[in-house]
């Protein structure tokens, strides 16, 4: 037989076995971060518009994998991921959760056009499932500041922080936990948001 056409034949069994592996070969299952069900309960209303720009996180957290902690151990679940990367689903949830309130007179993410008065700027400092030896948790940080946009300063901080306990160790119970949490940080944020606005 020809080298050219031996050669000819490996790479086709070679490339048909690539393609089998790539048809086989599942998709990650995706798991979204459903935000607030409902309307978190605010002070008043402020006539204020605020702009939401992208939460900023460590690469590890700024991804679309869902991080697991055990112990000194940073991992991700095979398999699994987030619809988009971590900061833009809080920043849209963030914004969703204003909507909710009805509390401001408009919020939205840079290049929307608003008139801005205000930007919230948030740090995503903890965002996964953390396997202990008392237990699993779905535990969120997130460190908040508002900031005046027409002079830069800054009119208050604080940080919002939800530790929820998760009975299994798997992706969708883990997943499930940080949507407690995140509910219960989108709540406190949004009530201590808008009478500073």
């Amino acid at each position: 037989m020809p080298v050219g056409m031996l050669s000819a034949m490996l790479c086709a069994a070679l490339l048909s076995g690539c393609v089998s592996k790539l048809v086989t070969t599942p998709p990650p299952a995706t798991y979204d971060l459903a935000g607030l069900q409902t309307a978190p309960a605010v002070k008043g209303r402020t006539s204020a518009q605020i702009l939401v720009p992208e939460p900023f996180a460590l690469q590890t957290l700024a991804s679309q994998r869902i991080v697991v902690t055990r112990g000194p151990l940073v991992a991700y679940y095979p398999n699994a991921q987030y619809p988009d990367t971590l900061p833009k689903l809080v920043q849209s949830r963030i914004i969703q959760a204003f909507e909710k309130s009805r509390g401001v007179r408009a919020v939205g993410r840079p290049g929307e056009g608003l008139s801005i008065d205000y930007q919230l700027l948030t740090n995503i400092r903890t965002f996964a499932f953390n396997v202990t030896q008392s237990g699993r948790f779905a535990e969120i940080e997130i460190f908040a500041q508002i900031m005046n946009d027409r002079n830069g300063k800054v009119v208050e901080a604080k940080v919002f922080e939800a530790s929820v306990p998760v009975a299994e160790d798997t992706a969708p119970s883990a997943v499930s936990g940080l949507n407690v949490a995140l509910d219960e940080v989108l709540k406190e944020l949004v009530a201590w948001a808008v009478p500073r606005l």
